[in-house]
């Protein structure tokens, strides 16, 4: 799926004033992740059990 087909959203985490920030699209099959600095760069795209697995272990510490 190209990323320009995708709805993107930015990290809550994200400030306005540049920074280290991602911007995560989903999808049914799959959680794409970019960095919201270069859009048209690099996407990594995990499983939703996957994003799942990392969110919670985020969650935990």
């Amino acid at each position: 799926m190209k990323s320009a087909a995708l709805t993107w959203f930015k990290s809550s985490y994200s400030g306005s004033q540049g920074g280290d920030c991602i911007e995560v699209a989903t999808h049914p099959a799959a959680i794409h992740i970019r960095d919201s600095k270069t859009p048209d760069g690099p996407v990594l795209t995990v499983s939703p059990a996957t994003w799942s697995e990392f969110l919670d272990r985020l969650t935990r510490g």
